[in-house]
């Protein structure tokens, strides 16, 4: 005879449930999103300014390399920030430590690997 009174309690229990995972269940899609946005494009790009840093940090006098805007040069001084590159025999200009591009010796290097 009271089970019409029993029964909405029962219901709004459930649906108070239900809402709680619902809640979580709706973020797990934004956090799965981020979780593939950080290991496909965040994760390597860190990874590469890191390992960009390093290589910049032992380059020292006398070492040829190239800038980021494809000049080929020999480092004839150096500062915390700029870079003196001598790209022909007398010519010398100043770059910043941010615009290397690497050692030109990692490209000859590719280019006789491909050939054998």
């Amino acid at each position: 005879m009271l089970d019409f009174l029993f029964t909405p309690v029962f219901a709004e229990e459930a649906s108070a449930a239900t809402a709680a995972t619902g809640g979580l269940q709706s973020f797990l899609p934004m956090i799965l999103i981020f979780g593939i946005f950080y290991f496909l494009m965040i994760r390597p790009q860190a990874k590469k300014a890191k390992d960009e840093q390093a290589m910049i940090s032992t380059l020292g006098k006398g070492e040829e390399i190239f800038t980021k805007s494809g000049l080929f040069g020999t480092i004839r001084g150096m500062t915390d920030k700029v870079i003196t590159l001598e790209i022909a025999e007398g010519t010398k200009i100043k770059i910043l430590r941010s615009q290397i591009g690497g050692k030109a010796s990692t490209i000859f290097e590719k280019k006789t690997e491909e050939k054998k």
